[in-house]
């Protein structure tokens, strides 16, 4: 092929790269309003900018976030899938340029005699050489796949965020919760101790003959009611503790911590504009990503329909001599140009093209769908954030009336106004009410970690 050639054939490719078929990806329109379903809101200050050290303010807590952090297996495998991306995209980027090889042979070809009665009979040849072909990506098809390749890259970061921000969900609703057993713990062995204290007082009101023997059998049989829980709440601190360590990666083992009064979190629970999500929540983000590198393998399937251009060209030496290879003489080179249009292969491209069509659709209502749910979430956190400050203004004052409530009836059971079964019913009831008020106290915190998470908070 002459020097003209090649520039006719380049001037050629040059019109046709002009004539790029590829589409540009254009951000859906989602429709958020009434998302969080709640009145709408103009107010775009949200608790989700807010850093999780400034969230979670506890010692304990701080340093479990950081381990886990650092040592979570799911978020290390999460980190993998990034640097996975991070190849594919520098793959897909040297697509766009030739491919260059170098080729050394030695080909050894024997001649049949009825076909060569004069010879040669055996001939050597000997080939050193660099080959390279360059497809000139006139429709977009490499450019596209390109941008899928970003489009994976930005997802697959985006899924490390959002498995970062459900680690630190969980590292904080897991150790919320083993603070809250061990409250559990300390009021049930304080229940405990009040009923043995109560059985000694049985005892004695039965000895001066106010009370009689099976008033101190069921006092007894209720304070082993009580302290029969202590196992199954110990069961249940090993189990939290052991969930705690596989979130941060150790073997299982005892966990140092806090109290549960010593958890303090924001009470200002600012959602900003549902919009936001699109932007803030890694999921959501993800998602969308998807839809994008989805929309590039339509774009993709859609240039496949048209011809390709390759330009293959190689030059080296070649001879039948070894001694030879290097010689000037030797030198030869060849330059190959082929415009391929596709005709029959059998419906693979329209089969790519159908599929890539429906990927494209598939992701994009798996996009809505995932908005869809993370409005559901911070509704659902709001709720019960709501709820508990509810159920904890009227526990206290149950409380204070159960209190009240026991010491009333003991001080009558001494005095033989009232019987033992009033007594244990009252001390019944407030442990109950203490327990539950523990409850409460898990339920505010966890929803503010809850809309912590739905929001998207914890990966910036």
């Amino acid at each position: 092929m002459s020097i003209k050639h090649i520039i006719l054939i380049a001037a050629f490719a040059g019109a046709l790269y002009s004539c790029n078929t590829s589409k540009h990806f254009n951000r859906d329109t989602v429709n958020t309003d009434n998302l969080y379903g709640i009145s709408a809101t103009t107010d775009t200050a949200t608790i989700a900018n807010k850093p999780w050290r400034e969230l979670f303010t506890e010692t304990y807590l701080q340093k479990f976030i950081e381990e886990g952090l650092e040592h979570n297996p799911d978020l290390l495998v999460a980190v993998q899938r990034v640097h996975e991306a991070e190849a594919y995209l520098s793959q897909s980027k040297a697509a766009l340029l030739p491919g260059i090889d170098i080729q050394g042979t030695d080909n050894y070809l024997r001649n049949p005699e009825s076909i060569y009665p004069d010879g040669p009979r055996e001939v050597n040849t000997y080939q050193l050489g660099l080959q390279a072909s360059w497809e000139i990506d006139l429709w977009g098809k490499l450019r596209s796949s390109k941008r899928a390749a970003y489009a994976n890259l930005l997802a697959s970061d985006a899924g490390r965020k959002a498995v970062q921000t459900r680690l630190i969900a969980n590292i904080a609703a897991t150790y919320y919760n083993l603070v809250g057993l061990d409250a559990k713990m300390a009021i049930t062995r304080q229940t405990v101790k009040n009923n043995i204290d109560l059985f000694e007082t049985i005892k004695s009101l039965k000895e001066s003959g106010k009370v009689t023997g099976a008033a101190v059998v069921q006092s007894e049989a209720n304070r082993y009611a009580t302290e029969v829980t202590i196992p199954d709440l110990e069961q249940q601190i090993r189990e939290t503790e052991n969930a705690l360590c596989l979130l941060l990666g150790r073997t299982p083992g005892t966990i140092e911590r806090g109290k549960i009064d010593e958890q303090a979190l924001s009470s200002v629970l600012t959602t900003g504009v549902p919009a936001q999500l699109l932007d803030n929540r890694p999921d959501v983000m993800e998602a969308e990503f998807g839809v994008m590198s989805a929309f590039e393998a339509t774009n993709n399937a859609h240039a496949n329909f048209y011809p390709a251009l390759t330009i293959t060209a190689s030059t080296g030496f070649a001879a039948t001599d070894l001694s030879q290879l290097l010689d000037a003489k030797s030198f030869a080179a060849n330059v190959i140009g082929g415009l391929t249009q596709p005709l029959f292969n059998k419906k693979l491209n329209i089969t790519r093209l159908r599929v890539a069509q429906a990927q494209q659709e598939e992701a994009l209502i798996n996009f809505r769908n995932t908005l869809l749910n993370a409005g559901q979430e911070v509704h659902n956190a709001l709720g019960s954030y709501e709820w508990s400050v509810k159920k904890i203004a009227l526990r206290k004052l149950q409380l204070e009336a159960l209190v009240k409530s026991v010491d009333f009836t003991k001080e009558l059971l001494t005095y033989g106004s009232a019987n033992y079964t009033e007594v244990l019913n009252a001390q019944t009831s407030l442990l109950s009410a203490q327990l539950s008020s523990v409850n409460d106290q898990l339920q505010q915190l966890n929803a503010v970690v809850s809309l912590y998470r739905a929001l998207g908070g914890g990966w910036k």
